[in-house]
């Protein structure tokens, strides 16, 4: 037995399903998941020492790669002056202005949250204060974090684990949630032209990525954006896992800012804490004076804007600059084309879904386009490529509904060990697989 099979056991008594998170449990993909001692850059170490390539980075943050020298002192710096003030501090606004400077005017103001569910609650809630009116648009396997108002319909997490969308959430919250399929403009323009009066937002990640990456189509943000204006509502942009990251101005960058339009409120997370909790709201000054204490709407958090989660998120995002991001797109070309010609190579159905550096591998033979297409992927062949890339030494998020993350510290080295791991990992999948029909299956 492994000293992380004996960790699980343990963490099975005195932890719902072991973790703390759902999808950590590696119910989709089976197995027991590995508990971590530490990471350095590209690499990741579990308690049994085994050294894997890091594929996930922390589930997006890790952009600059695991305890960068930087970021290390920057939170050391800040936690010698302890860990929290419950106050305002100079880190907490030199982060503030870094943001706003990054989004080049998208956003004039942001208020700063733990996590990703804060940030996307606060805006909602900001919405509906702003607009009174009571309804949100969500698409279907988009996912906003585990509030109320989200988890109807939602992503990567409840898809693997096949919960059904919203218990424990009353009716009549759910009620003012109507998800739609994604990218089906016409539906929007229906609900609009029925209820428009009554809809406070339209909610949308600017790429999605919590059913895999969907490459939004042609147009579609903008048009959101321009039937939500048209009747009055707000548009709110979902960054947590795309900003600064897909480009030094997130989704936005390459969409709203080359197409000249903006959405009302963003929320950020992930990169904007370089691995710490945090998160933000952001939007026009006109907008974010609505929360308190300028405004009506309230918002608050102790250990919002911890002096030490902003000092990781200045010291990262101060790491990547252009340079930077050239690197990780062309890292992110590599590793992709590596598991497509790993794929083919094996014979198995699959599909990449990406959008600058971030992608998605699906196992089937049709296009993924919204989330009824991600669900139709082999799950059963996505197990045994994922446990054959483990053995082999690459860290993947353990369910197929999820982006893959590069980080600038990926070397010619990893990238050895990265190709040779997939063509495992793709021979693994193919086994089993007797026809086209076992993957429509």
């Amino acid at each position: 037995m492994s000293v992380s099979d004996e960790l699980f056991a343990e963490a099975l008594k005195v932890m719902p399903g072991g973790v703390s998170s759902p999808v950590r449990a590696y119910r989709s993909v089976g197995g027991t998941p590995r508990f971590v001692k530490r990471a350095l850059g590209s690499h990741i170490v579990d308690v049994d020492d085994k050294r894997y390539v890091d594929l996930v980075c922390s589930w997006g943050p890790m952009i600059a790669g695991h305890a960068h020298p930087e970021v290390v002192a920057a939170v050391q710096q800040a936690v010698a002056d302890s860990t929290s003030f419950g106050a305002p501090s100079e880190v907490e606004l030199r982060l503030a202005q870094a943001v706003v400077a990054r989004m080049g005017g998208a956003i004039d103001k942001v208020r700063f949250t733990c996590s990703g569910t804060e940030a996307v609650m606060t805006a909602a809630r900001l919405a509906r204060g702003i607009t009174k009116r009571p309804l949100l648009v969500k698409f279907v396997g988009c996912y906003h974090g585990h509030s109320d108002s989200f988890l109807v319909s939602a992503g990567s997490g409840v898809a693997s684990l096949g919960l059904p969308d919203s218990p424990g959430v009353p009716k009549e919250v759910a009620g003012d949630t109507v998800a739609l399929p994604y990218g089906r403009i016409d539906l929007v323009e229906e609900l609009f032209a029925e209820r428009g009066d009554q809809v406070a937002a339209i909610v949308t990640e600017g790429v999605p990525a919590n059913m895999g990456v969907i490459v939004p189509p042609e147009g579609f943000n903008r048009r959101l954006h321009d039937i939500a204006h048209a009747h009055g509502a707000l548009l709110i942009q979902d960054e947590v896992l795309t900003g600064f990251r897909l480009s030094p101005t997130g989704a936005w960058g390459l969409q709203g800012a080359k197409e000249e339009w903006t959405p009302d409120l963003f929320t950020f997370g992930k990169v904007i804490g370089g691995g710490m909790p945090l998160a933000a709201v952001g939007g026009s000054a006109q907008l974010m004076d609505y929360l308190a204490p300028e405004g009506p709407v309230y918002q608050a958090g102790t250990l919002s804007g911890n002096p030490a989660a902003c000092a990781a998120g200045l010291a990262t995002l101060a790491l990547m600059d252009d340079a930077a991001y050239s690197r990780l797109d062309a890292t992110a070309d590599r590793v992709s084309a590596m598991a497509d010609a790993a794929l083919e190579s094996a014979g198995v159905p699959h599909r990449i879904n990406k959008v600058s550096n971030l992608f998605s591998v699906f196992l089937t033979d049709a296009p993924v386009t919204d989330f009824a297409s991600a669900s139709k992927q082999d799950t059963k062949a996505f197990s045994r490529f994922f446990h054959a890339a483990l053995d082999a030494g690459l860290w993947l998020a353990p369910s197929g509904f999820e982006a893959w993350f590069c980080s600038t510290a990926l070397d010619d080295d990893d990238l050895e060990v990265i190709d040779a791991g997939l063509h495992k990992a793709a021979q693994a999948a193919a086994q089993g697989l007797s026809s086209l029909e076992d993957v429509r299956r």
